[in-house]
């Protein structure tokens, strides 16, 4: 299998609660494809002593218990899926789904696009039209319910966080650093930098599905104007944010 690192892949125990199998030292687009695709097809075999999955940047982690299962036995299984295929090259699951989102780029809902793209290098308009032009990746959820790390951006894009924080940026709100976009679920503080403004809601506690968007899944972004953000807003209790939903097969 490819490898990004001599180590890797790697099985480890997570004290008596998981198993965790990192592809990577770093985030990449193989590390994180390989966790991804792996994820999918343990999941696939109904393994009784699995009782859930997640899947980080670079990892695919297995919760079981082994007080009860034996982790030799499991590592050896997760060995034998492990040696199946080479996973940093692996296809991505049917089934995700591709998501076009509205959103607004600099103007007072995003007032940190031209710092972010002086940083980078480019013209705001160049800032803004990579930004609208790459589809990007759900690389991983988490930090706050539902809350999508997406990637990966062009390497003019590799840039660092802010040295301090901002106070509070909105829920709903594109932030950029290190290649990837940030969509934030709630309102919060941030050293990465505000870029856009969408009204995308990616934490619904009361629809059926409460995490619309799970890793492996895409998003599109598309540009729109100030009083069009504002309609979506006033009209946003279902929270979709007048996204546009595609199934990938």
């Amino acid at each position: 299998m490819s490898q990004n690192h001599v180590d890797c892949p790697k099985i480890r125990s997570v004290g008596l609660n998981g198993v965790l199998v990192t592809f990577g030292d770093k985030a990449t687009d193989a590390a994180n494809r390989a966790a991804i695709a792996f994820r999918t097809a343990v999941d696939e075999q109904e393994w009784p002593e699995v009782m859930e999955s997640s899947s980080t940047l670079v990892s695919a982690f297995f919760r079981t218990d082994l007080a009860e299962y034996s982790y030799d036995r499991l590592r050896a299984r997760l060995n034998e899926v492990l040696q199946s295929r080479d996973w940093s090259n692996a296809a991505l699951p049917a089934g995700r789904t591709l998501w076009t989102i509205p959103a607004v780029f600099g103007t007072s809902r995003a007032p940190q696009l031209a710092e972010a793209a002086e940083a980078a290098g480019l013209t705001t308009k160049e800032a803004e039209a990579e930004l609208t032009a790459t589809r990007l990746r759900v690389l991983t959820v988490g930090f706050a319910p539902g809350q999508p790390y997406l990637g990966t951006l062009g390497t003019a894009w590799d840039i660092p966080r802010q040295v301090g924080l901002s106070p509070n940026i909105p829920a709903g709100a594109l932030v950029a650093a290190v290649r990837q976009i940030c969509l934030f679920t709630k309102d919060t503080p941030t050293g990465w930098r505000h870029v856009g403004q969408s009204a995308f809601q990616c934490f619904r506690p009361r629809s059926d599905i409460p995490f619309p968007l799970s890793p492996g899944d895409e998003v599109q972004f598309t540009s729109i104007t100030l009083q069009e953000l504002a309609s979506i807003e006033a009209h946003n209790a279902d929270g979709n944010g007048a996204a546009l939903r595609e199934v990938l097969k």
